[in-house]
């Protein structure tokens, strides 16, 4: 997350001036970003460190970059603790898609956390590029491979740019392809329509068409809805972490900014306000969605005692450019119930962002 004046540190050589090498930059500018909130204690990741290339020797960033990180991690941490726990309530186990997940750190959070045992699959999809990258750091660190399980079990396809184990799935594709070309091949034998599986798009469907993020939530609707027994299924969740709104002045400058670094935005068009951003799942026939701005999360949804611990980190004198930052960046989720039952109802009438402090926070 980046105002508009602000430009990132970079990792390694120049950063590619095609498209997509732009695109894929933002994961590196995302994971120091996260890397900054966890050494200025905001965060706490034992991984994150081992997917950036010298990290002890990274700087820290301002304190506007840190609280935004912060107000995003720990909103989609709260989604996705909630939707985990209603599979537990639901006797079920869980599988989780993680599309365009870059560097992130969140199955090893899961796989060593609480809800291990609930986690069935977790799949990540990515440009080959970056699933590379990630291999390596991964064969590369002990504290990473070890948590996939023996050796034995752990395999590198594709010419090194995919890794399998027996719940985690490393898989490189352009999810700008009709889905159907890639998606029944790549993730087809892996996920089960039988298990409720959460969707997460961390910053990804605002750098594809309105089209083409359409049909990649219409292909899993379709494929969880195909189950024989749909009764064996339970629900369709999915998380969207986007910027929106860029119609006003800010958004405009946020725009010129990222133009600048050859980055286009043609996904945020048809999103002008926060209550628009829940039509992405409501057009796909979704049971319930709802969306919050960063903003509305920081000011309602942390606890006091937390916001009081966060505000003792770093003097933060931007208060007013980090109001404007966090209007213009949305959580958005929703889940598909195909055959609901009681628990699925009154956890979606509940599931939303949740901080508690630290002390209270498993």
């Amino acid at each position: 997350m980046f105002p508009p004046s602000q430009q990132p540190q970079r990792l390694g050589r120049e950063r590619s001036q095609d498209a997509d090498g732009a695109i894929r930059q933002t994961d590196s500018d995302a994971i120091l970003a996260r890397l900054s909130t966890v050494k200025q204690g905001y965060l706490e990741d034992p991984f994150v460190a081992h997917l950036v290339p010298r990290a002890q020797f990274q700087p820290a960033r301002p304190p506007l970059i840190n609280i935004g990180t912060y107000v995003r991690s720990k909103s989609i941490d709260s989604l996705v603790d909630q939707w985990l726990e209603y599979c537990e309530r639901e006797q079920k186990s869980c599988q989780i898609v993680s599309l365009g997940a870059g560097s992130d750190t969140r199955f090893w959070r899961i796989a060593t956390g609480a809800h291990a045992d609930t986690l069935k699959t977790y799949v990540e999809l990515d440009f080959p590029d970056v699933t590379t990258k990630k291999a390596m750091a991964i064969r590369k660190s002990k504290d990473l491979s070890v948590v996939l399980g023996p050796p034995d079990n752990i395999t590198i396809s594709q010419g090194g740019t995919a890794l399998h184990s027996t719940k985690y799935h490393l898989l490189p594709c352009d999810l700008r392809l009709p889905p159907s070309s890639f998606l029944p091949s790549t993730i087809g034998g892996i996920l089960s329509p039988s298990f409720p599986t959460l969707l997460l798009f961390e910053c990804v469907l605002v750098y594809m068409s309105p089209e083409a993020s359409s049909a990649l939530i219409e292909w899993f609707v379709n494929h969880f809805a195909s189950t024989p027994d749909p009764s064996d299924g339970s629900a369709l969740g999915a998380i969207v972490y986007e910027m929106f709104g860029l119609q006003d002045a800010f958004g405009q400058v946020m725009m010129n900014n990222l133009r600048s670094r050859n980055v286009s935005l043609p996904g945020a068009s048809p999103y002008p306000t926060v209550e628009s951003l829940p039509t992405r799942f409501t057009q796909h026939k979704f049971t319930f969605s709802n969306a919050l701005t960063l903003r509305e999360v920081r000011e309602k949804y942390i606890s006091p005692s937390e916001l009081e611990r966060i505000s003792n980190l770093e003097m933060l004198d931007e208060v007013e450019e980090l109001n404007l930052v966090l209007e213009h960046y949305a959580i958005t989720w929703g889940a598909k119930t195909f055959v609901p039952s009681e628990t699925s109802r009154s956890f979606l009438r509940q599931w939303g962002p949740r901080i508690p402090s630290v002390a209270s926070d498993n």
